[in-house]
């Protein structure tokens, strides 16, 4: 357990680390691409970027399901099995790079009506895509063995040199925009740096496991030995392309219901989410391998010990990221790019709602993950048709707001409700009574909170709009209010916090 807790630690710490090196930089950057570059053009790219997106569908569930098997012979120190695994996952990964290459041809064939009222010409649209896609291919063709350091509590290592390489790639792209405002500059740099990223990250691998041999040409082989992955890989594959639509297809749906405008308008906003969420993402996202150990390991008490604790910390930290966007965000925007990027205030709510309904399930999903609970392929089907069908029907009516409408809708009865029940009786064979019981002191706690500090802040004579200092002043007392609130709950009434607290402080006399 101490060596668990240690690598998380760690993992945590790096994150950290390279997360506020490249918060400058993140800003900075976007408003000089907006400037130099155009918001048509940022627009574009996270149009084919999400483009790309679903193309990557052809791999979604198998990496999850090889993480899945990963994690017993890594504990074990099976190394001939770890082999195999990898072995199978370079064989299959191997037909999914050429499938994607054929399918990325065929829709580039369509580009000339689907970017017909893009200001942008052919040329640039080509380049773009065809780079993004080989920095793409990049993964499934030689970069697919970072599994391994993921699965083995080592994500720091892919932090340190997939992070060092994007830092330089954002700064020399910034320097570049700035002086020659050339498209094709901008494009050709993010291409050089896939590869720069995946050479260096390889010979780190070598270097970190110098007894790994891959051979894909065991693949078929392979295949007859493990049908389990391949079983396992099905149900990931339902839920995984769930998983995209409602989370990855956003700038699709805009670009179609909205403008390629907008679609560049959300980004921003989704910037500054991503961000926030990944300074969080820094702390508790490494512990994912670390609970696919725990489970391993079978034991129960351990398990839901370490469950609170986790849930606790989700909803507090979703709680905290809502109230921040909330009563900071718009004002930031405005300071930052503009008073004309800042949308309408509904879009922000709805945000807000999605943002904290899916950070405070991360749990939920961590230990479903663990427990290799994907049978339940029909909640997937559900909720992407719950989602697709009110997307489809409220975006053409209210654009945005309807899209966001859309990722709600599905998320209630599915993730909110069905999930937590399918863990408890399935994963932890306990009644779902007890998840319950413990986790509306959670939503109560975060909405006590949330009311609470909000309208104490509106009490403050401060005008946020006024000055980035200004700002910066108001967003720190509001914070800090906030915390003391939802901080003094959590601890005297949320399951799992004291567990955490006693945690901490163990660690820090370490």
């Amino acid at each position: 357990m101490g060596e668990r807790v240690h690598k998380s630690m760690l993992n945590a710490e790096v994150n950290l680390l390279f997360y506020f090196l490249s918060l400058f930089l993140a800003f900075f950057s976007r408003k000089i691409f907006l400037d130099c570059l155009g918001t048509e053009f940022i627009g574009l790219t996270g149009t084919l970027g999400n483009i790309l997106g679903y193309l990557n569908l052809t791999e979604l569930g198998i990496s999850a399901s090889i993480g899945y098997f990963l994690f017993k012979p890594l504990q074990s120190k099976n190394r001939e099995k770890v082999q195999e695994i990898l072995s199978l996952l370079g064989y299959l990964y191997n037909w999914i790079g050429y499938i994607i290459l054929g399918g990325a041809f065929i829709i580039s064939l369509f580009f000339p009506f689907i970017f017909a009222k893009a200001a942008l010409g052919l040329g640039i649209i080509y380049f773009s895509f065809y780079s993004l896609l080989g920095s793409s291919l990049i993964g499934y063709f030689i970069n697919y063995r970072q599994i391994l350091l993921t699965a083995d509590q080592k994500n720091y290592l892919v932090a340190i040199y997939l992070q060092s390489a994007n830092l330089l790639k954002i700064a020399l792209q910034i320097l570049l925009a700035y002086s020659y405002r050339n498209l094709y500059i901008w494009v050709g740099i993010e291409f050089l740096f896939g590869i720069i990223g995946c050479v260096i990250l390889n010979w780190k691998i070598n270097k970190e496991y110098p007894w790994l041999k891959v051979d894909k040409k065991q693949g078929k082989l392979l295949l007859r030995k493990y049908p389990e992955v391949i079983a396992k890989t099905k149900q990931v594959f339902i839920h995984k392309i769930k998983d995209f639509v409602l989370v990855k297809s956003d700038e699709l749906f805009i670009f179609f219901f909205v403008s390629l405008k907008m679609v560049a308008f959300y980004g921003n906003y989704m910037i500054i989410i991503s961000k926030l969420i990944s300074l969080f993402s820094a702390i508790t996202g490494s512990v994912g391998a670390s609970i696919g150990n725990l489970v391993a390991e079978g034991n129960k008490k351990q398990m839901l010990k370490v469950f609170w604790e986790y849930t606790t910390i989700q909803h507090t930290i979703a709680a905290i990221l809502c109230f921040f966007l909330y009563n900071f965000l718009e004002p930031f925007i405005a300071h930052w790019l503009g008073a004309e990027y800042i949308m309408e205030h509904n879009i922000l709510i709805l945000l807000i709602l999605y943002i904290y309904i899916t950070n405070s399930r991360d749990s939920v999903n961590a230990f479903n993950y663990a427990h290799g609970l994907y049978a339940d392929v029909w909640s997937a089907w559900a909720e992407l048709i719950i989602n697709v069908i009110v997307t489809i029907i409220c975006g053409l009516k209210w654009g945005i707001v309807g899209i966001l409408l859309g990722k709600i809708a599905s998320l209630i009865p599915i993730v909110v409700i069905w999930k937590p029940y399918y863990l408890f009786t399935s994963g932890f064979k306990e009644s779902v009574n007890i998840y319950w019981k413990g986790v509306l002191r959670n939503y109560l706690i975060s909405a006590f909170a949330f009311i609470s500090a909000t309208y104490a802040l509106y009490l403050i004579p401060v005008n946020p709009y006024q000055s980035i200092w200004i700002w910066i002043e108001y967003a720190i007392i509001g914070t800090l209010l906030f915390l003391t609130i939802d901080l003094t709950a959590t601890i005297l009434f949320a399951k799992g916090a004291k567990d955490s607290l006693y945690r901490i402080k163990n660690r820090r006399k370490q």
